[in-house]
């Protein structure tokens, strides 16, 4: 790991402006251009909640919120992770011309996403604000918690760049795989009080996003304190899963140029 950091100090100012450079051509072609970074996660949430409330009368308190903060939390998670798998393949011509660390292409897509989910955790604390929903010191932890999305995002993210290397077919099994687990994260219900039982917990414990997810819920809307227990168990695994994942790029990233 001490690699890792010495890499990590030494190209953070690739990472940032790699990072720029892609948000900016993804607005280069947009009449609105850096509004549309807005309006765009404003819009989804606003059709999902509409969904939700007049089609299907779902009468869950604060519901544009709730839907809005499950949102934000998916949305980054499932765009890194779908777009960490075939990263290397994306990024072939730079990777076959000059050495970069291959887990600094996975941070400049997470820092990306990390914008636009701080765009949309924004407007969803606008909305907790209209609802007037009543302010509470819990409402700090939705900062560590959103962290711990991202260290365990990159940490899983690492991993999939690796396997997606030597492994073609991965991106379709992680796609329908996330499809799978959005159902399962409870963006759209309650996952504690549909499920119930020991299926509930195992539902919401181990699956992170739906985890994450319940908690950022129980801290900004309904002042209840974090489960620190399964927030530290979690804090493990990411750093595990960190390790792993850096460990297999920096003993495998030579081969990546032949694979691909």
């Amino acid at each position: 790991m001490r690699h890792f950091f010495h890499d990590l100090r030494r190209y953070y100012r690739y990472i940032f402006y790699s990072a720029k450079c892609l948000l900016k051509n993804e607005v280069a072609n947009s009449f609105l251009n850096w509004i549309w970074l807005v309006l765009n996660p404003v819009l989804f949430m606003l059709v999902y909640a509409f969904v939700q409330i007049v089609i299907f009368g779902n009468e869950t308190p604060y519901l544009a919120s709730f839907i809005f903060i499950a949102l934000t939390a998916w949305n980054f998670f499932n765009a890194c992770i779908n777009g960490s798998v075939r990263m290397m393949k994306r990024y072939q011509g730079i990777i076959s011309k000059v050495y970069v660390p291959k887990f600094v292409f996975v941070l400049s897509n997470m820092m990306v996403n990390g914008f636009k989910m701080l765009v949309s955790f924004a407007i969803t604390l606008l909305s907790v604000f209209l609802y007037q929903v009543p302010l509470s010191p819990l409402m700090l932890w939705s900062i560590p918690y959103l962290l711990l999305l991202f260290l365990i995002t990159f940490g899983l993210s690492c991993i999939l760049l690796h396997i997606g290397v030597f492994i073609d077919d991965l991106a379709n099994i992680v796609q329908i795989g996330m499809r799978m687990l959005f159902f399962l994260s409870g963006v759209f219900y309650d996952l504690e009080g549909r499920l119930g039982g020991l299926g509930g917990v195992i539902a919401e414990h181990l699956n992170p996003a739906a985890h994450i997810i319940l908690q950022l819920r129980h801290v900004l809307l309904y002042n209840i304190a974090p489960d620190l227990f399964w927030f530290l168990i979690w804090t493990v695994i990411g750093v595990f899963l960190t390790a792993v994942g850096v460990s297999l790029i920096y003993r495998y990233e030579r081969r990546y140029v032949k694979s691909i």
